[in-house]
């Protein structure tokens, strides 16, 4: 390599620069760290970002040793740095192309519909939810939409509500061509409102998107189902986006005398991904650290009404946004996300951390109080769409059914008593994509649970 007059001193004013340059990004990806962190997520989110606080902390004190190191030492780290930044753009180019190739493809919501209008003749409803909403607000004013725990993640509440707005017809979501819709309980949640008054109760489930009954609509959803099969009470206490600690604080929360059997219903994919964030948050963790507290949930559904309206209209507002730059989207725009790597960085995100240790504590005290209730605990394990199209990593499902063995509650295995049983279990999913459960998988999900659980 000869080195011209030219080029020496481009050299040397890079080394002059370089020092200054990699300090001023370092803190300004400090202060970015410390923005999103501290004040956008309020904390909820911390450990999430330790990543970018550890990375960024390094960078300053690396940018700072630069100044004293001599300057043939610098001009290999100047060559190796921008050896590393033009590679990170080649792969970043190579993942935006083939973002592209994809998009020329159909997407699930393409196949979802060519699917369902060839397998039923109907037409495929295409709106989006918003669109649904201003539909049905012209012949309902009453009308709200499904607001699940992770809306109260991004700030620090003086509650964190466990369920929806009561009282309400309540969209849900879409995966079968159709929009789902439930008259929500006097605690928001997705029941008859005369449930709560039985004395006696044959099954609670608490639970995530698959308990609340996504997409279906009732008598369709699991609850529904076995309250059809026993001819007795059941309660749905299920909500979109619930962990286990979510889960753990509901049954503290609306957990009856006259409960018989209590039903944990796990989903495998990211329950445990949940509980990272949910032992994180200020007010949840509470659960957890004290066995006498209580957000006295039951007296304050108008507080809870008023919380989830306002996160409607919050989301209202958002997604007109998201529209709007979505038809709007520029050069400029998309030359900005690959200036940032967005998707390299994606690829570096922080993993989440191993919550078995959580979540067996959680489990053991969720036990522990369905117990003094002189209720049965159940645990319904759900399997996910992946397990049947790629070979599968059963690390997380053995660690689950050891803990729990471990603490003697019946263990119910939707995978290997209904799945497996298919000739193609991926039919069990909506147009065999990868979306919540059918109809018929709850019904026979609802079945097998009802059949392991008689007296």
């Amino acid at each position: 390599v000869y080195f011209t007059p030219k080029n020496c001193s481009r050299m040397n004013f890079l080394k002059k620069t370089f020092s200054p340059v990699l300090l001023t990004i370092s803190l300004l990806l400090l202060i970015n760290t410390i923005y999103m962190s501290e004040i956008y997520w309020a904390g909820n989110k911390r450990s999430f970002y330790g990543m970018y606080y550890l990375v960024s902390s390094l960078l300053i004190f690396f940018s700072i040793v630069t100044f004293f190191i001599n300057r043939k030492i610098k001009e290999y780290l100047i060559i190796s740095c921008i050896s590393i930044v033009a590679g990170l753009y080649l792969v970043e180019g190579y993942l935006v192309f083939k973002e592209q190739l994809s998009k020329e493809q159909l997407s699930k919501e393409q196949l979802s519909k060519q699917r369902y209008e060839k397998k039923t003749g109907k037409k495929f409803d295409s709106r989006n939810w918003l669109e649904l909403y201003e539909s049905l607000k012209k012949k309902n004013n009453e009308v709200v939409m499904s607001v699940p725990g992770i809306n109260y993640f991004q700030k620090n509440y003086s509650i964190f509500p466990l369920s929806g707005i009561s009282n309400s017809e309540t969209i849900h979501c879409n995966e079968n061509g159709y929009f789902s819709l439930y008259e929500s309980d006097r605690y928001g949640f997705n029941n008859p409102d005369t449930e709560w008054d039985k004395k006696e109760i044959e099954y609670l489930l608490v639970g995530d998107s698959f308990t609340h009954g996504a997409c279906v609509n009732r008598p369709n959803d699991i609850a529904s189902v076995l309250r059809a099969l026993s001819n007795k009470s059941v309660l749905n206490l299920g909500q979109h986006g619930n962990g286990p600690l979510i889960e753990y604080a509901s049954l503290r929360e609306y957990l009856n005398l006259g409960v018989k059997k209590v039903l944990w219903i796990y989903y495998e994919e990211n329950d445990l991904i949940d509980l990272e964030k949910e032992t994180n948050h200020n007010l949840l963790i509470n659960y957890l650290n004290n066995l006498n507290f209580t957000q006295n949930l039951k007296t304050k559904q108008n507080k809870i009404n008023n919380l989830a309206i306002n996160l409607i209209e919050q989301r209202i507002e958002e997604y007109k946004e998201i529209l709007e730059r979505k038809t709007q989207e520029t050069f400029i725009s998309k030359l900005i996300k690959f200036f940032k790597i967005t998707k390299v960085r994606k690829l570096f995100l922080p993993k989440t951390k191993s919550q078995v240790g959580n979540f067996e504590i959680v489990l053991q005290l969720a036990n522990e109080l369905v117990n003094k209730n002189n209720s049965i605990l159940y645990f319904v394990y759900l399997p996910e769409y992946s397990r049947y199209t790629m070979s599968y990593d059963d690390t997380n499902y053995n660690l689950v059914k050891k803990i729990v063995s471990k603490l003697n509650i019946p263990f119910i295995d939707i995978n290997e008593e209904v799945f497996k049983k298919e000739n193609n279990p991926l039919t069990l999913f909506p147009f065999e994509l990868p979306f919540h459960y059918t109809s018929e998988a709850y019904k026979k999900i609802a079945k097998t649970i009802y059949e392991l659980s008689k007296d």
